[in-house]
């Protein structure tokens, strides 16, 4: 049987999502954990990578497992939120078609990328603080240049391991958030790092480095070099991912 695992996790201590040899991952986390409640070898599948440092509020994974006799999904559910680190929240889980995958069946997902305008030593590690006024309006002029399909190979991370860079973008904006800023953007993928670069280039528009006009030309000229540098890891968050009808059972995603 196929369940899909919804997670919520604070990336600061993690290399990333991805299982990694030596070092610290949230996929290994769960994996080991599952292996553990489940008492066989169980291999999850994520929709998508994190990297280093960053966070999930809506992680999904999918992975097939025996149920042992007599475990209910609830049982199994209280078991692994125990077994899971306190920065790992299980959040759902449910049975899934055969076919349902975490990653490939996945039609859109959001990112959301938090800027504090004001010293805040709580949210140090999930906010990047900005001490200068940034022009909100001109990044919001700049943000909607990238909704539609492009070509985002200049908010690339370079040697990426991808077949192509063009991506869907449905939504992308700037939005006040309790102490500061958020950036939302929404398409059905997104190309190693894009995001990060994305957020730091258009900070480049809002400190007046950049016109919106060029942030356009640089998103059509498709050359990574003319890009801002990365945004720190520690704003970004996996906020939603998002699955087609009848993919995940009404109320679960």
């Amino acid at each position: 049987m196929r369940y899909f695992l919804h997670l919520a996790y604070d990336g600061t201590q993690y290399h990333g999502w991805q299982v990694q040899p030596n070092t610290l991952t949230v996929q290994a986390e769960v994996d080991r954990c599952l292996s553990q409640v489940l008492r066989q070898p169980i291999h999850c599948l994520g929709s998508g990578r994190t990297d280093t440092g960053v966070h999930a509020s809506h992680q999904v994974a999918h992975f097939e497992a025996e149920l042992p006799e007599g475990l209910t999904l609830e049982v199994l559910l209280y078991r692994l939120r125990r077994a899971l680190p306190t920065d790992i929240a299980a959040l759902r889980l449910h049975p899934v078609a055969a076919n349902a995958h975490a990653r490939f069946s996945a039609e859109e997902r959001n990112y959301e990328y938090f800027v504090v305008t004001r010293p805040d030593p709580f949210r140090r590690d999930h906010a990047l603080y900005i001490d200068r006024p940034l022009d909100v309006a001109a990044m919001n002029e700049a943000a909607g240049y990238m909704v539609g399909q492009f070509d985002f190979t200049s908010f690339s991370k370079i040697k990426g391991n991808e077949n192509h860079y063009v991506c869907y973008c449905t939504a992308a904006g700037w939005h006040a958030a309790p102490g500061g800023w958020v950036f939302r953007i929404r398409a059905n993928r997104f190309v190693r790092g894009m995001v990060r670069l994305v957020v730091g280039t258009l900070l480049d528009v809002g400190r007046g480095k950049m016109t919106p006009r060029q942030f356009q030309q640089l998103l059509w000229a498709q050359r990574r070099v003319d890009a801002g540098s990365a945004a720190p890891a520690q704003g970004l968050f996996l906020s939603r991912v998002e699955y087609a009808d009848g993919v995940v059972p009404e109320g679960q995603e």
